[in-house]
């Protein structure tokens, strides 16, 4: 253990990369592991989910979690299954997605080793899964529930407080204070023109602030949503093709629900039949009914959009959905097309240039999604190569993800400079890009540390 009086930072994912959040806070001997996802994307990432982390699991005394999604709650089940001992804190709504997201997740890697186990394409002698349904159903008994703006100890000496980071329902930057230093780490921002989920809050003072840099490059596409949607929904139905929508189960689902009901009851596209071809997508339409706190929505609104579509709950009739030649819209997960039902989907329909992938929101390097976004005339999937003739689409312009400026301004809302900024939750040329942004835009001193890099931690 740290010997050090001041507390430290060990960066353990999400540096120089987008995906696998993980970031082990120290301090006079406690140990709090702020969010445990997992990496997704390039081999050479996703092979880091298979190593074991450089710390004893045993001596980590808790994990704070900002949101549910996969790349920041996604390695929880191994960290519980391995050793890990201590209490999971998270918002209310967080825990509750995690119920349902982190057991699918485990059940689509058995799904996925199996897979390969029967047609024998891996390279491995059984293929195993990473972990298990029942690993992923275990790890939920740690969860401990936290309101946002409430002060709670994680370990002793370190306090934690949850404010609206406005990214998907739950979702929540957290603030810590640990030897008299303040650390933000700002989680994943959303954005102040999501119909759905309210805008981030103003970031407290602080000494030492983790950014996220997801579209720390670029700026979102700010043409119109609904205008985008109605269009490539009425050119694909008026030839007679079906739109898949690859989307994300948890927030990205619901807003597209909420748009095609909308659009559909204001004559603007035609009535086909919407299916919601995900278990857990399902899962997390209901939990967004519930939580109506953690969105914009009225009860009446919400429950409009949530009950547009037919729900798909079992495998022989996501099945039939392929064999239907008629012009429907399947929204299905996963939303980098990276696993889940939508693979079986795009093996039908992605060869087919009557049909249209459609997308919704940012593709890291390496996934189908990212490649079919770049033109690829064929994608892999189960071991074989499939064409890609249909019309592939991405509306970024719904990224739950706050762009350049919008993140720039939640920075510029600070009370003060921090003494150090570190980029982090970002590709490396979008993270750099960002890096320099802060320096030049803002005059604050700012870093993208590398993976494995540990930094003390000081006042300013």
């Amino acid at each position: 253990m740290n010997s050090d009086s001041r507390p430290t930072l060990r960066f353990l994912g999400a540096a120089g990369t987008v995906t696998g959040s993980k970031f082990l806070l120290e301090y006079a001997g406690k140990r709090v592991l702020v969010d445990c996802g997992l990496f997704q994307g390039y081999k050479q990432l996703r092979e880091r989910n298979w190593k074991t982390l450089p710390v004893p699991l045993d001596t980590i005394d808790a994990v704070v979690l900002t949101h549910a999604h996969i790349d920041h709650s996604g390695y929880l089940p191994v960290l519980v299954r391995d050793g890990f001992e201590g209490d999971i804190f998270a918002t209310a709504s967080t825990r509750a997605l995690c119920q349902y997201l982190l057991p699918d997740s485990g059940f689509i890697h058995e799904k996925d080793a199996a897979f390969a186990n029967r047609h024998g394409f891996s390279k491995h002698q059984p293929a195993r899964p990473l972990y298990t349904r029942a690993d992923a159903e275990h790890c939920l008994y740690r969860f401990r529930d936290q309101p946002f703006h409430h002060v709670f100890e994680p370990a002793p000496g370190i306090t934690a407080r949850f404010s609206r980071a406005g990214h998907i329902l739950g979702a929540a930057s957290v603030l810590f204070e640990l030897g008299g230093v303040r650390v933000l780490f700002s989680g994943d921002l959303g954005h102040g023109s999501n119909p759905t989920i309210p805008p981030p809050e103003a970031p407290p003072e602080c000494d030492v602030l983790m950014i996220e840099s997801t579209y720390g490059n670029r700026d979102r596409n700010n043409g119109s949503a609904e205008d985008t949607l109605a269009g490539i929904v009425r050119e694909t139905v008026g030839r007679g093709g079906s739109v898949i929508v690859p989307a994300f189960a948890v927030g990205r689902t619901q807003l597209l629900l909420y748009y095609l009901e909308k659009l559909m009851r204001d004559g603007r596209i035609p009535h086909v039949p919407v299916f919601l071809d995900s278990p857990l997508a399902i899962a997390a339409t209901e939990a967004f009914v519930d939580h109506p706190d953690d969105h914009r929505l009225t009860p009446e609104q919400a429950r409009a959009a949530c009950s547009l579509p037919r729900y798909v709950r079992d495998v022989e009739e996501s099945k039939a959905l392929d064999a239907d030649p008629m012009p429907k819209i399947i929204i299905a997960g996963s939303g980098m097309a990276t696993g889940g039902r939508v693979l079986h989907h795009l093996k039908v329909y992605a060869p087919n240039s009557q049909n249209t992938i459609l997308f919704a929101g940012y593709q890291a390097g390496g996934t189908r999604g990212a490649k079919m976004i770049a033109g690829a005339e064929s994608i892999k999937i189960h071991g074989q190569y499939w064409d890609v003739k249909a019309d592939v689409h991405n509306l970024d312009m719904l990224s739950a993800h706050a762009d350049r400026n919008e993140l720039l301004a939640w920075l510029e809302q600070t009370p003060r400079p921090p003494k150090q900024v570190y980029v982090v939750h970002g590709e490396a040329e979008a993270a750099d890009a960002f890096r320099q942004t802060i320096e030049e835009r803002l005059g604050w001193p700012a870093t993208v540390p590398d993976h494995g890099e540990t930094v003390m931690l000081d006042r300013r």
